[in-house]
């Protein structure tokens, strides 16, 4: 397919100006390396999942950064943990911003290396597969939700072809990334984890059942969720705290984050597929949050990603904090929002003492309901023509 634009480069670019180094890190296939190689063309680049370049650097890598002290790409940089603490010497003793940067996907251990042993040299960008946002010029609304967003399923026309990607897709990552990540499962059950997550996707956590059903203890169960969330394969958000003596919700609720594989493990094989699916409402839910939480994160620093909800029962999908502002948002895949469909982000406005709440529908009415919620056609967040007053 045509070159995308995405929304991350401009963080890149700011990243670069920062800070010597840059780490990029995602899910395998979410377009890193295509990223970085059309920012920076001119920069010399090393892929570690290449053995003669894995090779190289391994063979002598404090020669190698003597020979390379910037303008230097290193992809799949976990590949490598010695790289980390050279590259700390070699930024120290070296001046200037923007020298290095650095791709990086299934490994959370690694990760957490790198920012401890470069704090303060290295700035952090989680890319996500492409947005709705990114997409909106080239594929619909229902297309982005159906199939997901990783890029190479969008260069591909038949349902069938798509299918066959997403299904060599959870396979490799199963038979090869896990394994190398410490799960002890077998794949197989592995799998059938993923699968069951299909189930609970935008609902509350409950490890104990996922245990019980798989016939595992719920510790080789929370293991494994580490390891999908540390992946990115999987979110678990939690839920907003504020009134501490309010009789609130203690679980996060889980999701997995794209869509395309949520559907693909669902068994859903073809967008027909998705207008039965008796989760249908959760998976657009799902979409929505993944989508605000990508805009807010490209917007400020670190913002804070939870939803609401009482013992009782009242919910807001999504809180996004955002420099103490707190933006409520409920997702209705429903046409028509009356009063009585808002009532838990009322409770919840007047909880967190809020003025403003926001309904995100897949209507294309923007209206109001009473003086403080508006409702949100989901196709004016995707056209970027809405967002929520998240700072520029």
């Amino acid at each position: 397919m045509d070159h995308v634009p995405r929304e991350a480069a401009t963080a890149v670019r700011r990243l670069l100006r920062a800070f010597p180094a840059v780490l990029v890190h995602g899910p395998r296939q979410c377009g890193k390396s295509t990223l970085v190689g059309t920012l920076l063309p001119d920069w010399l680049r090393v892929d570690l999942e290449r053995p003669s370049d894995l090779g190289l650097l391994e063979s002598d890598l404090e020669g190698f950064f003597a020979a390379h002290p910037r303008r230097l790409v290193i992809d799949e940089a976990q590949r490598l943990p010695a790289l980390f603490p050279l590259l700390r010497y070699v930024i120290d003793r070296g001046r200037g911003g923007g020298r290095f940067v650095l791709t990086g996907s299934a490994s959370p251990s690694h990760l957490r290396t790198a920012s401890e042993t470069l704090a303060g040299r290295l700035g952090l960008l989680e890319l996500t597969p492409f947005s709705a946002r990114e997409l909106a010029d080239v594929r619909t609304t229902a297309d982005r939700w159906f199939w997901g967003g990783y890029p190479p399923v969008h260069g591909l026309r038949s349902p069938r072809a798509r299918s066959e990607w997403l299904d060599a897709y959870v396979s490799t990552f199963l038979e090869r990334e896990l394994p190398g990540l410490g799960l002890r499962l077998p794949a197989t059950r592995l799998r059938k984890l993923w699968t069951m997550l299909t189930h609970v996707h935008g609902s509350l956590l409950n490890v104990s059942d996922l245990a019980r059903s798989l016939g595992v203890s719920s510790h080789a169960v929370s293991d494994s969720l580490d390891v999908l969330e540390g992946t990115f394969m999987i979110r678990r958000l939690p839920p907003h705290y504020a009134n501490v003596q309010k009789r609130l919700t203690k679980s996060p609720k889980l999701y997995v984050r794209d869509t395309g594989l949520l559907h693909f493990l669902a068994g859903l094989r073809s967008p027909k597929d998705l207008e039965t699916w008796p989760r249908r409402g959760h998976s657009f839910e799902g979409l929505v949050v993944e989508e605000l939480a990508t805009l807010a994160g490209h917007r400020a620093v670190r913002p804070e990603i939870s939803f609401w909800r009482t013992h009782g029962g009242a919910e807001v999908d999504l809180v996004i904090g955002v420099g103490g502002r707190l933006i409520p948002v409920e997702v209705k895949l429903g046409r028509a929002v009356s009063g009585y469909d808002v009532r838990g982000l009322r409770e919840c406005m007047k909880d967190l003492r809020l003025r403003r709440g926001y309904v995100v529908t897949p209507g294309e009415e923007h209206r109001r309901i009473g003086r403080d919620i508006e409702i949100v056609p989901w196709s004016s967040v995707v056209r970027g023509e809405f967002d929520f007053a998240l700072p520029r």
